[in-house]
């Protein structure tokens, strides 16, 4: 924890120099780190988000705890690499392919968790409740589908005894997840809400057009309405995406003051659509960002791109403020994470980032904007709960490179 902060101070002995622009920790509040498996591979043949999700179930099938180990230990390091200091791991691989739990039924989440403490990251596993295979276009609920079935319990019941069976720790926190109000039943989320009371909620929200269509169909109320009228909203919980949100549905996430986490690279790469950003932050929401499905994983190309789609969609410049865009990259997404951290205070969590400042790409950067000039490849050094875990822009896993592809190889997508 950061106990004092003292202008000019004088160096002792010991003392850790950090060399450049040094930035509050930044938070990746949206990750499905499977998915990473897909960068590169998945844009012949076009489509839309439906199409790339047949693809995305392909990795799925492939999983098992040992390669996804592998796999979730490399993600989470080029996460550090990229100054990401707490990601919030969205995570609904529960059961073996097929749907038969592993003999040890927290295996997958075990995985997950011992991957972000190889690499040193603060994590918030938001373990997702997944019970259904969807809507039909006329609002009828989907079976699971071969793929789907690994991504469920069964009940709600059932969901509630396996995550109490998971232990956070130092850097490790168990939060909660509603996939979404496709995949459950909109019936019992009274109940899920008072299973989860106290810890972080987060959902996908209204990421289609075809989501809502499907949801006015089946209940004649948007995602959001639903979420609303089970009590869900609020401080604690988080909409993922809200690309495709009525005005109503801004009101209600506003006046709860919820959190909306965007991730600009994914909703472009998906084809997704640009969410009412300035007009949620305007009605009261928070905003928080992610990387998601790690097109790209680059938190300063998310905060960018908060700020650009918006210029796209309004024809304005301007439409936050560069700190108003640093804290949706780190105390708005560590607060939906649950961690007291995200600035430079007394009592905040000691997770900071060093930028370079004199990079081809920051050089003569007024430094009051730099991350808006910055990349990834400008972060120096990381530091998560006082301990230094990249040094020279190296983690201390080595190369990361090598990590991923050999994940990947042996995934075999």
């Amino acid at each position: 924890m950061i106990d004092r902060v003292e202008l000019d101070a004088a160096p002792r002995d010991r003392d850790e120099r950090l060399m450049g622009l040094v930035l509050p920790g930044l938070a990746n509040a949206h990750s499905h780190a499977f998915h990473r498996a897909l960068r590169g591979r998945t844009h012949g043949g076009g489509g839309t988000f439906w199409s790339w999700r047949e693809l995305m179930y392909r990795v799925a099938d492939r999983l098992d705890p040992e390669n996804y180990l592998e796999l979730a230990t490399a993600v989470f390091a080029e996460m550090a690499l990229a100054g990401v200091t707490v990601v919030g791991e969205f995570h609904y691989l529960h059961r073996r392919p097929g749907g038969e739990p592993y003999e040890r039924g927290t295996a997958m989440e075990d995985a997950v968790l011992a991957a972000a403490a190889r690499v040193g990251i603060r994590i918030t596993l938001l373990d997702a409740l997944y019970l259904h295979g969807g809507l039909s276009e006329a609002g009828e609920t989907l079976p699971l589908s071969p793929t789907q079935r690994r991504f469920s319990d069964g009940s709600l019941e059932a969901w509630a005894s396996r995550r109490a069976e998971l232990r956070g720790g130092q850097l490790a926190r168990i939060g909660a997840a509603i996939h979404s109000v496709r995949a459950v039943d909109p019936g019992i989320l009274p109940a899920f809400r008072e299973l989860t009371d106290g810890v972080p909620v987060h959902a996908h929200v209204s990421e289609q057009s075809a989501e809502n269509a499907q949801a006015l169909a089946a209940w004649g109320r948007t995602p959001t309405e639903l979420l609303a009228e089970a009590g869900l909203l609020g401080p604690r919980f988080t909409a993922v995406h809200g690309t495709h949100l009525s005005d109503r549905d801004i009101g209600l996430l506003g006046d709860s003051r919820s959190t909306v986490c965007f991730c600009p690279t994914t909703e472009r790469d998906l084809a997704d659509g640009i969410g009412p950003a300035s007009a949620l932050f305007a009605a009261g929401a928070r905003l928080s960002l992610g990387s998601d499905q790690h097109a790209v994983i680059d938190p300063f190309e998310e905060l960018r791109g908060l700020e650009m789609n918006d210029r796209l969609a309004t024809g304005e410049r301007g439409r936050f403020s560069p700190a108003e865009l640093l804290d949706a990259a780190s105390a708005a997404g560590y607060e939906s994470l649950g961690w007291e951290g995200g600035h430079l205070a007394v009592g905040a969590l000691c997770d900071l980032v060093a930028v370079a400042t004199d990079s081809p790409r920051t050089a003569g950067a007024a430094l009051d904007e730099l991350w808006l000039a910055s990349t990834s490849a400008d972060v120096t050094t990381v530091v998560i709960g006082g301990r230094v875990i990249v040094a020279n822009g190296r983690h201390h896993l080595g190369s990361v490179g090598e990590l991923l592809g050999s994940a990947v190889e042996r995934i075999g997508v």
